[in-house]
């Protein structure tokens, strides 16, 4: 647990924060929880001067929390919602097209959408259970199709960083037989996503050019009230407990922070060469991310 102290820094800290652009942020689940947070949090501490995207399916939130921002006084900032189911893959491929189609570049992507309910029997029209779909083929797809505008954000000096939340560090060993998760039992299945976002946030490791900007990746399932954010340090609290993210800029780092905001580094981090390959090629065929 922080301190009261620590705290206190990361308030002041969160008082410099400037841009000297207009910052393009996309919330995927912005419309409650964790993601609402996050998007009220950046919309307060850049003043409402920044392109702020949530995309999630209520509208009636969305548009709520939208309300609730600071009005911009630069004319080119902008706060919209996009309509989309992201459980399905062809939505995720129309929004990430319209995203795309309006902006060169993206500097924050934060993905925390997700469901409770844990019914593996209802599939999507993908044949993926909601909450695989939402905790790990959406995120791959919307990080995998909006890289270019990230890489073109780092390119130009500017801030280029995904953050996706889900327990790290609690992850388990995966079956390279069953990556589909058809037989695995209910804890095996969940420790299975945990570790499908670390490879996922850890896609560096290729050397790919498409994902050659830096990663900020606090995963943790804390169902709190976030988040203090600015550019050097995203943190969230709740009943006393911190968590929060150092960033390294024009690093190919992936942060694996724990709920009290310390860097767990490699702690229950379950990712070798083995399955991170197994999975890339089993994600892009599900995907069909060619």
């Amino acid at each position: 647990m922080r301190s009261s102290n620590s705290l206190s820094k990361i308030k002041a800290e969160n008082a410099k924060i400037s841009f000297s652009y207009i910052p393009v942020a996309v919330f995927v689940g912005g419309t409650s929880g964790i993601g609402r947070g996050i998007a009220e949090a950046f919309a307060r501490h850049t003043k409402g001067n920044a392109h702020i995207i949530i995309v999630g399916r209520n509208r009636a939130a969305a548009e709520s929390i939208i309300a609730s921002f600071p009005q911009p006084t630069s004319p080119t900032a902008k706060h919209e919602f996009i309509e989309c189911d992201v459980s399905l893959l062809k939505n995720v491929r129309q929004v990430t097209s319209e995203i795309l189609n309006k902006h060169a570049k993206l500097n924050f992507l934060v993905l925390s959408a997700g469901a409770l309910d844990h019914n593996r029997t209802r599939l999507t029209e993908d044949g993926i259970d909601p909450v695989t779909a939402l905790s790990y083929h959406s995120r791959w797809k919307l990080i995998y199709d909006l890289a270019p505008a990230l890489e073109k954000a780092r390119n130009d000096n500017e801030d280029a960083k995904v953050l996706s939340v889900l327990s790290a560090g609690n992850g388990g060993k995966i079956d390279l037989s069953d990556l589909e998760l058809k037989k695995a039992s209910l804890m095996t299945w969940i420790q299975s996503l945990m570790t499908y976002n670390d490879i996922m946030m850890d896609f560096s490791w290729r050397g790919t050019d498409s994902f050659r900007f830096e990663f900020c990746v606090p995963l943790d399932a804390n169902m709190g009230l976030p988040c203090q954010l600015h550019p050097s340090l995203l943190s969230s609290y709740d009943t006393g407990k911190l968590w929060g993210v150092p960033t390294v800029r024009d690093s190919l780092y992936c942060w694996r922070i724990g709920k009290h905001g310390n860097d767990i580094e490699k702690q229950g981090y379950y990712g070798d060469d083995t399955s991170r390959d197994a999975l890339w090629k089993h994600t892009m065929e599900v995907t069909d991310s060619k």
